[in-house]
């Protein structure tokens, strides 16, 4: 049961990143609007997000994984069970804050873009699980052949 909890809360944490990183391109209009900032600004400010995300998420996964579980590979059902937690936190977020002005609507090219991070997502991911689930391995043993 342990186990299934933290496969379930661990691939809530890939979706919600992801939530974070899709949500901030589709609303860079709205964030406009809503604070008041130069075009510039918020577009540094999301590509710092985007930057400084990515660096935090790369060692907090790896971290969990070989925390949570170590060697087993339990972990890859998270590769898999991401996708419907980004689904269910995209609906409740349109839900919640619909977009009412015309002016926030995002650019088209905001669509081929998530396209994309939806297709290499998964392989980050399975790059992380496999990195972090990996057997620990001393230069020793290379050196000897074992």
């Amino acid at each position: 049961m342990k186990t299934f909890l933290r496969v379930n809360i661990l691939s809530a944490l890939y979706a919600f990143v992801l939530f974070i990183s899709i949500e901030l391109q589709v609303n860079v209009y709205r964030i406009y609007r809503v604070t008041g900032w130069e075009g510039n600004m918020v577009t540094g400010m999301i590509a710092a997000i985007h930057i400084v995300g990515f660096i935090v998420t790369l060692f907090l996964f790896y971290f969990l994984i070989r925390k949570w579980f170590e060697g087993r590979n339990a972990g890859y059902w998270s590769v898999i069970l991401w996708f419907p937690y980004v689904v269910l936190f995209v609906f409740v977020f349109s839900g919640l804050f619909p977009m009412t002005n015309g002016g926030d609507r995002p650019a088209p090219v905001s669509g081929l873009v998530i396209i994309g991070q939806l297709i290499t997502y998964p392989f980050y991911l399975l790059a992380m699980t496999w990195a972090g689930s990996a057997e620990d391995f001393a230069v020793e043993d290379i050196k000897s052949g074992e």
